[in-house]
């Protein structure tokens, strides 16, 4: 089960969010770090609001696009 963190850019309706997902990796030929940005649909049952920096984790598909569910707001 992987956790990731990121912030809250959207809340589509009552129980989805929008969140972007930040990570850094390694250029394997250049050495240089590059950032990638993903914005993903989460499931929201604790009311986030926009700019909430969020612990979501991987579950079950609940539906069409949604594959995590936030656990906590940090």
């Amino acid at each position: 089960m992987t956790n990731f963190y990121g912030v809250v850019i959207k809340v589509s309706s009552e129980k989805t969010a929008k969140v972007r997902i930040e990570r850094t990796y390694m250029h394997p030929k250049y050495k240089k770090q590059i950032k990638v940005c993903s914005n993903w649909s989460v499931h929201d049952d604790l009311g986030v609001k926009i700019g909430d920096r969020v612990l979501i984790a991987e579950t079950k598909p609940i539906s069409k696009t949604k594959r995590h569910i936030i656990k906590s707001v940090a």
